[in-house]
C-alpha cells in the first residue's frame, strides 16, 4: 500500500463540520476500494483541503472521493517519509 495526499480546491469557507462530513463520508465507503482515510486538514480561507490516504492506487482514492462527491483536484503518491 501507499500513501497518498489529495487535495482539493474550491472550498472556501469549509467549517469543521463539513470537513468532518466530508471526511466520515470516505471513511463510509473506503474499504470497497481497499483504501484508508488517515487524516484531513482544511484552510477555510484558502478553500484548500488535504487529504492522507494509504491505498493501492490514485485511482482507488478518487473513485471514493468522487462517490462521497468530493473529486480530488490533485492525488499524489507520497514514497517517503522521515
Amino acid at each position: 500500500m501507499t500513501l497518498f495526499m489529495d487535495v482539493h480546491r474550491g472550498m472556501t469557507g469549509i467549517t469543521a463540520d463539513q470537513l468532518m462530513a466530508a471526511h466520515q463520508a470516505d471513511l463510509a465507503i473506503e474499504a470497497e476500494e481497499h483504501v484508508h482515510f488517515k487524516q484531513a486538514w482544511a484552510d477555510p480561507e484558502s478553500g484548500t483541503v488535504y487529504c492522507l490516504s494509504e491505498a493501492p492506487s490514485r485511482d482507488a482514492v478518487q473513485r471514493i472521493h468522487e462517490r462521497a462527491g468530493h473529486m480530488a483536484d490533485e492525488i499524489h503518491a507520497v514514497p517517503l517519509s522521515v
